[in-house]
């Protein structure tokens, strides 16, 4: 409690200065720019730290919840304003569609270095020996079923507001198995997790930074003959069972509503300047996730540690 007390003391000290340099100019408009917040811990980090520090610069911020396939309506159409971790192979038909047309503007990469995949515990090569290769998900199918998908197995695929991905590639492929929407990242790492405890055998699809890969042992399934991923979005679509690729695996994108840039140009050059690392993130991630430590208080303590890293962000948009 002590250590969160200082944190927020020193968090104070450090913004208030900044909010007293920047000029009258800013805010440019005092209406509220609405950051985007989605259901998993590492991008609740990244928008809080994006908003926390337009707060600094005097903005009037919203946290808005939305899915991470819905969002890109509300961001087309200037109902939200700025997402910072927009996984670029989780964007269905709309998003692309928005960016060619400049109702979304890609604002740059937040600096993460992503995966996502099929995951699953080591032990489970014990019993199924065909890992990790992709063929597994037919030669275990029988292993990996439950009484509702029998015979087919079951994998515990991403929630279903964040796209059908899981359940395209299995239909596309043609594996024996049942795609099966988790409701929320805390309910997928429970089951996970429950799972793991009774070295049961699991399926689900994952994603890194994370900090469940610092507490077990766990890998990703190979695809194809190298292991390796599709190449793009082409590919992707047309795969088969016998030239299975996977996924594309994303670049992690801080995107815009397109008029962003015209309402609040200070604060479009400081969220262009804005980096989290798979460093920053695994330790905020663990804070909130393991410790049990409250999320603002953890992005508060972010802030106060790392002033030399945001300040010239926030500096060189005032000029």
């Amino acid at each position: 409690m002590f250590a969160t007390l200082r944190a927020a003391m020193v968090a104070a000290t450090l913004l208030a200065p900044a909010s007293v340099a920047i000029g009258q100019s800013v805010p440019e408009s005092g209406d509220p720019i609405k950051v985007v917040l989605n259901d998993w811990t590492g991008q609740f980090t990244s928008a809080k730290i994006a908003g926390e520090l337009l707060k600094v610069m005097g903005y009037n911020i919203e946290y808005v919840s939305a899915g991470a396939v819905p969002q890109f309506v509300g961001l087309a159409n200037g109902n939200l304003h700025f997402q910072p971790e927009v996984w670029d192979n989780l964007i269905g038909d709309i998003y692309p569609t928005a960016v060619a047309a400049g109702d979304i503007k890609i604002v740059g990469e937040i600096g993460l270095d992503g995966w996502q995949d099929f995951m699953y515990p080591a032990y489970l090569e014990e019993s199924c020996p065909s890992l990790p290769s992709y063929t597994a998900l037919w030669d275990c199918a029988q292993l990996l079923a439950t009484p509702e998908t029998f015979p087919n197995g079951r994998l515990i695929a991403y929630p279903a507001d964040w796209g059908t991905f899981d359940s395209d590639l299995i239909t596309a492929i043609g594996a024996p198995i049942v795609a099966i929407p988790g409701g929320s990242e805390g309910a997928m790492m429970a089951e996970f997790q429950a799972a793991y405890a009774a070295r049961q055998p699991i399926v689900m699809r994952w994603w890194a930074p994370h900090w469940i890969f610092a507490e077990h042992d766990l890998k990703w399934i190979e695809w194809g003959a190298a292991g390796r991923s599709c190449a793009d979005a082409a590919e992707a679509e047309s795969q088969t069972k016998d030239n299975a690729c996977g996924f594309v695996q994303p670049n992690v994108l801080k995107v815009a509503w397109g008029g962003f840039e015209a309402k609040w140009p200070a604060a479009f050059r400081m969220l262009t300047a804005l980096t989290i690392t798979n460093e920053d993130q695994n330790d905020m991630i663990l804070e909130i996730d393991q410790k049990g430590r409250d999320l603002d208080a953890v992005v508060t303590e972010w802030i106060a540690n790392n002033e030399a890293k945001w300040k010239p962000w926030v500096e060189q948009a005032m000029q």
